[in-house]
């Protein structure tokens, strides 16, 4: 049996300019959740105390983030400003 890498698996996968275009989607996502909950634990605020100052639900929270909801631009800033921050964005090429 053959042992594949990650990175690997990955490259291969790349090839293909479907899963190419999905996977370049959802790295958005993933760095607003890497911040977020790098954000969160920095302030030492679990998701219920985050939910309570960004007025919405732990539920939200852990959707966000585990990757199984897309939050909306007014979400986020709900979020940002419950954890002192400003949203920003920038398009780039």
């Amino acid at each position: 049996m053959k042992n594949i890498t990650f990175n690997n698996y990955l490259n291969q996968r790349l090839q293909n300019p479907a899963f190419k275009k999905q996977w370049a989607q959802s790295e958005v996502q993933y760095q607003i959740t890497r911040e977020l909950i790098k954000t969160r634990l920095e302030r030492k605020l679990s998701q219920r105390d985050l939910a309570k100052k960004a007025h919405t639900t732990q539920a939200v929270i852990s959707r966000i983030e585990s990757l199984t909801l897309n939050p909306s631009v007014q979400l986020l800033e709900k979020i940002a400003a419950a954890l002192d921050k400003r949203l920003t964005i920038t398009l780039s090429s």
